[in-house]
């Protein structure tokens, strides 16, 4: 079942990135593997710029422990692609992300999906609650 295309309007957090040359695969376009290295690289771009996550000191790091992605238009080499982020759910130890990749100007996502983080003690890996600073500073990406 095809999912319903989100729109631009929907998130509000981007993250902008630049396509590389060795993304594309033999067939032209963007192999699949990369969307799910965006929807990686702009879910951890919220946690850093926006909550002051720090990925290498931090007591507690994030495992994603779930992802989906929906194909919906191909990307290609050289493209600037923005990929929106919102919360779709915030656990007591987990975020649960909607993600959509959009071309430049593009109103109607390209590809979208979701993302979970399951936030673990950086050494004993065990499951702990997310800080009431994160939370606070992600409250405003709560999707609606």
């Amino acid at each position: 079942m095809k999912p319903k295309t989100q729109l631009r309007s929907q998130y509000t957090f981007f993250f902008a990135i630049q396509t590389r040359w060795a993304d594309n695969d033999i067939y032209g376009h963007v192999n699949n593997v990369m969307y799910y290295s965006y929807f990686d690289t702009a879910a951890n771009a919220l946690l850093i710029q926006k909550a002051a996550f720090n990925i290498h000191h931090s007591p507690i790091i994030g495992l994603v422990v779930n992802s989906s992605c929906h194909f919906l238009q191909e990307l290609t080499y050289p493209e600037i692609i923005e990929v929106g982020v919102a919360i779709q759910k915030m656990g007591n130890s987990s975020l649960t992300y909607e993600l959509a990749i959009f071309k430049q100007e593009q109103e109607q996502a390209s590809a979208q999906g979701h993302f979970v983080h399951v936030f673990v003690d950086r050494h004993s890996k065990k499951s702990t609650p997310l800080p009431q600073e994160m939370r606070d500073a992600l409250n405003p990406f709560l999707s609606n």
